[in-house]
């Protein structure tokens, strides 16, 4: 299985594009994107743990495209990956060792190696005074680790001072509050429903190379090749492969929960989840309904998401054209329509939206260079090697 072959948006279309799935061409609205601060003149060292990675390779992307204010750019990964190269605007980088020396020249590092290589080299680093934005679920829930969504809750960053870490939510967790937020501004959201179409990037690049290998498998005839999930995954889909808890909720659904109380600072909202793998390549997509305590109409509804920083309209019931994780793929913006009063509330107190978002993007690295933006242009304090 070629890995790199579907990490990039291009690659989507060709390699599926002889079974009749993948007709449209994925686009990248980085001109168009309304993104946050993205100032400092002051240039940075960063390190990437992870950085072979799915997630890896696209903060790298992300780094280049939104000209980043690089002093260096320090490439770690496991000892088996350590002395590859990658490119990174044009020019080959060697992949270093992660190891408890390799952030003591580092400003900020992106960690996205996984949790427990961020419970040992994360507060490593943060000692170290080098400023920690991690990808993994370690640090989502401490006390003195904020979770931030640039768009939600920038404001938070400040509560990094102590541990020099930042987390980033989980992929559905940021999709999702980056849409409900803009209308929790307007009428409190008092309970949101999710279910989730999650995409095989949530799985990292093994899991997207083998649902591209198993439609391969199925057009040539052959065994179906079952190394990640352990079952077929093309032309089928299943509940998400993470634990289930005693409560019977598995723990993708239980980060959306708890995050989002969190990330809102409202203890109270009431939030259920379920999600459920579908067999796409990348972009997740979720039917989202919420209860509010005033009314909202349609129109009021798109017209606030219409202008929300981090959102793209995209609702059309003429021509039947609404978020899909085709479209969303390699977009920055979340793309948010099917926007409708449910009719089993009061009239207006109650909406149904579906969304669509690059899990890969906005769903880890993007977010996670969108933090380190607004660390950089608002909170230089946190920056203290400089």
């Amino acid at each position: 299985m070629n890995v790199t072959s579907v990490l990039g948006r291009r690659a989507i279309q060709a390699p599926l594009a002889r079974f009749g799935l993948a007709s449209r061409k994925a686009n990248s609205n980085t001109e168009g994107t309304r993104s946050l601060s993205t100032g400092a003149d002051k240039p940075v060292s960063i390190a990437i743990a992870g950085a072979t990675g799915a997630v890896g390779q696209e903060l790298l992307e992300l780094l280049a495209e939104r000209n980043f204010p690089l002093k260096n750019l320090k490439l770690l990964a496991s000892a088996r990956s350590a002395g590859k190269t990658m490119k990174f605007d044009g020019k080959d980088l060697t992949v270093e060792e992660l190891t408890e020396n390799s952030f003591d020249d580092v400003d900020i590092a992106f960690f996205s190696a996984g949790g427990s290589q961020s419970k040992k080299y994360g507060p490593i680093a943060g000692k170290a005074g080098c400023l920690v934005i991690d990808n993994s679920s370690a640090f989502r829930m401490a006390k003195d680790c904020p979770l931030v969504v640039p768009e939600v809750n920038a404001d938070h960053i400040p509560q990094a001072e102590d541990s020099m870490i930042i987390a980033n939510p989980n992929c559905s967790t940021i999709i999702m509050n980056t849409v409900v937020w803009p209308l929790h501004q307007v009428a409190e959201c008092k309970r949101v429903v999710v279910s989730t179409y999650q995409a095989a990037s949530g799985a990292g690049a093994q899991a997207m190379a083998e649902l591209e290998q198993q439609a391969k498998d199925w057009v040539q005839g052959d065994n179906i090749t079952q190394d990640i999930f352990g079952r077929q995954y093309i032309w089928n889909l299943f509940s998400h492969n993470s634990p289930i808890e005693d409560t019977g909720y598995n723990q993708e659904e239980m980060k959306m929960v708890l995050e989002t109380k969190k990330i809102f600072s409202e203890p109270d909202i009431a939030v259920t989840a379920t999600c459920v793998r579908v067999p796409v390549l990348r972009a997740h997509c979720e039917a989202i309904n919420i209860t509010l305590d005033k009314s909202i109409t349609e129109e009021e509804a798109k017209a606030i998401l219409s202008k929300s920083p981090g959102v793209e309209l995209v609702d059309n019931r003429d021509s039947n054209t609404f978020p899909e994780p085709l479209d969303a793929s390699g977009k920055d913006d979340i793309l948010v329509g099917r926007i409708r009063s449910d009719l089993s509330q009061p009239e207006g107190f109650g909406l149904e939206l579906f969304v669509a978002g690059d899990q890969i993007r906005k769903g880890a690295a993007l977010n996670a260079v969108q933090i380190a933006e607004e660390v950089i242009s608002n909170y230089p304090k946190l920056l203290k090697k400089l």
